[in-house]
């Protein structure tokens, strides 16, 4: 059986029975005048204890919200991959480039004619991928810029070729016409 902190003290002979006395003679005076209400009650522990408590769930808290934040962003990252895995539009190799700028440096990709106009109506976008770029439809595009805008690297305005608007468009050109 152990012995009590008090009962150590006292074999030890680091206090004498009379302090003892005394100390428990306080304890009582103490928690009789506290029960009458006499006395506040000594709740400092009990007060740093809440307020270590509550620093504690703040931590735990802002820890919480960096962690989800990640997820998130690894998340977004993963499905822009997808994204441009599965839109993305065959390599070509060819001796016609479309030149375009990245980060200050002119960058060039091999297209065929119907991709450059794509390109250039904004029909198409350009976007960075894997240390490369590829080519993706606009709407693909779009829904990328929304989850990760560093990734467009070329996405022009759409430019709708509306004939209708065409003030020649009546007047036929002859066949034969020379200049």
């Amino acid at each position: 059986m152990s012995l009590s902190l008090r009962d150590q003290l006292l074999k030890a002979g680091l206090v004498n029975q009379k302090q003892v006395k005394q100390v428990n003679k306080d304890q009582k005076k103490q928690k009789r005048l506290e029960h009458k209400g006499q006395v506040d009650k000594d709740d400092t522990q009990q007060r740093l204890a809440q307020e270590a408590m509550a620093e504690k769930a703040k931590r735990d808290l802002e820890l919480n919200r960096q962690q989800q934040e990640k997820a998130e962003a690894k998340a977004r990252t993963a499905q822009v991959k997808q994204l441009i895995e599965a839109t993305r539009l065959p390599k070509l190799t060819t001796d016609d480039y479309y030149n375009f700028v990245d980060a200050k440096k002119v960058k060039r990709l091999s297209v065929n004619n119907l991709m450059r106009s794509k390109l250039s109506n904004g029909a198409l976008a350009i976007v960075h991928h894997g240390g490369g770029y590829e080519v993706v439809p606009r709407e693909a595009a779009l829904k990328i810029q929304q989850r990760d805008p560093r990734r467009i690297v070329l996405l022009n305005e759409r430019v709708e070729e509306n004939e209708a608007d065409d003030p020649y468009a009546a007047y036929k050109i002859p066949d034969d016409l020379m200049w």
